[in-house]
């Protein structure tokens, strides 16, 4: 490994974070709001001092490549605060080397680069990227379009003999351009003025799609989205009643969940159908047989499973950590593989990329819990069983194990498990537990090669990327991962997956005949997945969770909560 380079990506925007690359080796890779607990935190000056090098392995060894990317934000501006705290904080090695990329660059190559293809057609749509002044890439619209102007969506042929070509981008004039409604325009633009209609404050698209199947999508008589080749534009009905903020405001006195469910359900089947006419042109124009897909409209499940269906890519590959957090990822693998030069072989087979706990730090979050009753079954297989008492019957148990997932999906290191057959289980954790709105749904994981028998879904789907349907055969057994459209946003584990949540799965389904469990994250309300043992501990305590599994100790209270109604 000393022969190979260490390289060091950084996402200083929107959902912050870092990866450490040595060669094709992927050290980790982290997101900054799982070490100040605040979500989807932003990239700040101080990163570095105050939250990377004091608790991430491997930053004091001297650096050989470091790679950056902004986004169309203001952090861009602050370039000689975040140069000082580089120069004082790292340690680079002799002829170092240093670069800036542009951030559908960063998207293109957290997507491609780490998937299984060796020449695919590329696509990331986001809210809006880098000015066009700040490129990095060759795009040739960019002569004729001013600088200022911001990428929204961009397309690309890529292999991995020979490199990636931009075929097109959709920008947009910035804030406050000469015409309001020239700017609002991109798929993500759309999804975004959407969600903060009926659900102000960041990351709240995923409500939006849990919502939208209670709603009728022609109640209130909206257009299609404008799409016209690779631009979408929002025609004016959209714009004008999206302005109506008291109207559809949910939880307001002044808005009704109807009107509010109507209009999720209306904007997320135009997102769709605009996301399928983008695709069926990507095709059209390169004729590909593989689709990558990055940006954070790609943790839209529903128009996910979609792509899968119904366009003619034979495979399609979302990485687990679409949204603006996998640019780190991106920018450690273009410095691989653009400034030094070398293949990356680094595929993201599994999203378990966070820093690993140490054993001792799990010992020390459970020292002195008088509150705790600590077991420790003796080897995997007798705290399965544990576990396996618990979830049969009726308790809710927290897992925390190795390293955790970058994306944002827990897919088994930093879970909570629940038995998927009682109907009160997921209306239990969505207000006891997750503190959060009763129509969220919750996911499923089963064993890849049984998934064909309970959802109707052609392939894996290792990182909870796809909703699929429900076989109807099978929803009345699993109703508390059963969505009211009859899907499931669903995690498959294939026999070379997570051995602990294999044998969990295949133990349920001796016990209960049924393959699978519901899993959530491991988080309380508005609070970032847990990453430390610490904090599994903590959260432990102030939820009225039945049990944790921290391998190889399980925990229990003295005074055990009530078991879901």
């Amino acid at each position: 490994m000393d022969d190979f380079p260490i390289v060091l990506g950084i996402n200083r925007t929107q959902d912050a974070s870092i990866c450490l690359m040595q060669g094709s080796h992927l050290a980790w890779a982290i997101q900054k709001e799982r070490l100040t607990r605040r979500k989807h935190h932003w990239g700040k000056p101080g990163d570095l001092r105050d939250h990377y090098s004091p608790r991430l392995p491997g930053l004091d060894r001297p650096v050989d490549i470091v790679v950056e990317c902004f986004s169309s934000d203001e952090e861009v501006r602050q370039l000689p605060l975040y140069e000082e705290e580089l120069a004082a904080t790292l340690r680079l090695a002799h002829g170092a080397r240093r670069a800036r990329i542009s951030h559908h660059l960063a998207h293109l190559y957290s997507v491609f680069h780490p998937s299984p293809f060796e020449e695919a057609a590329v696509m990331v749509i986001d809210g809006q990227g880098s000015p066009v002044a700040d490129f990095t890439e060759h795009w040739s619209g960019a002569t004729e379009t001013p600088g200022d102007w911001r990428e929204v969506s961009s397309f690309y042929t890529a292999t991995r003999a020979g490199g990636v070509n931009c075929i097109g981008k959709q920008v947009r004039p910035p804030d406050g351009g000469r015409h309001d409604d020239e700017r609002l325009v991109g798929l993500g633009m759309f999804y975004f003025l959407l969600t903060q209609a009926i659900f102000p404050g960041e990351g709240n698209e995923g409500k939006v799609m849990g919502l939208a199947p209670y709603g009728d999508p022609d109640a209130l008589g909206l257009p299609a989205l404008d799409v016209e080749g690779m631009a979408v534009g929002i025609p004016q009905a959209w714009r004008s009643l999206l302005r109506e903020r008291k109207r559809f405001r949910f939880g307001s006195l002044d808005a009704r969940f109807t009107d509010c469910a109507n209009l999720a359900a209306a904007g997320q089947r135009a997102f769709e159908e605009a996301l399928l006419g983008l695709a069926h042109w990507l095709y059209r124009q390169t004729g590909a047989e593989h689709l990558c897909f990055a940006g954070g409209t790609a943790l839209n499940c529903s128009a996910n499973a979609r792509l899968l269906r119904e366009t003619p890519f034979r495979r399609v590959f979302l990485p687990p950590a679409p949204s603006d957090a996998g640019t780190a990822l991106g920018c450690a693998v273009y410095g691989l593989a653009e400034v030094a030069g070398q293949r990356c072989d680094f595929r993201w087979s599994a999203d378990y990329l966070g820093p690993p706990p140490q054993l001792a730090d799990i010992e020390a979050a459970l020292q002195g819990a008088q509150d705790l009753v600590i077991e420790q079954p003796r080897g995997r297989d007798a705290l399965c069983a544990r576990m396996l008492d618990l979830l049969c019957s009726g308790r809710v148990v927290g897992l925390y194990q190795g390293r955790s997932e970058f994306g944002p999906r827990a897919l088994g290191h930093r879970s909570i498990l629940a038995d998927p057959r009682r109907d009160r289980v997921r209306d239990w954790i969505n207000a006891r537990v997750k503190g959060r709105e009763w129509f969220r749904p919750l996911a499923p994981v089963v064993p890849e090669e049984r998934a064909p028998a309970y959802f109707e879904l052609s392939g894996p789907s290792p990182f909870m990327q796809f909703a699929a349907p429900v076989r109807p055969e099978i929803a009345p057994m699993l109703p508390a991962i059963t969505h009211v459209d009859g899907t499931a946003r669903l995690q498959t584990v294939s026999p070379s997956d997570d051995p602990l949540l294999r044998a969990l799965l295949a133990g349920f389904e001796v016990r209960t005949g049924v393959p699978v469990l519901l899993n959530t994250s491991f988080n309380g309300h508005d609070e970032p997945i847990v990453e430390t043992p610490f904090e599994a501990v903590a959260a432990f305590r102030q939820m009225p969770l039945h049990a944790l599994a921290m391998p190889p100790f399980l925990v229990t209270k003295r005074q055990e909560p009530e078991l879901p109604a």
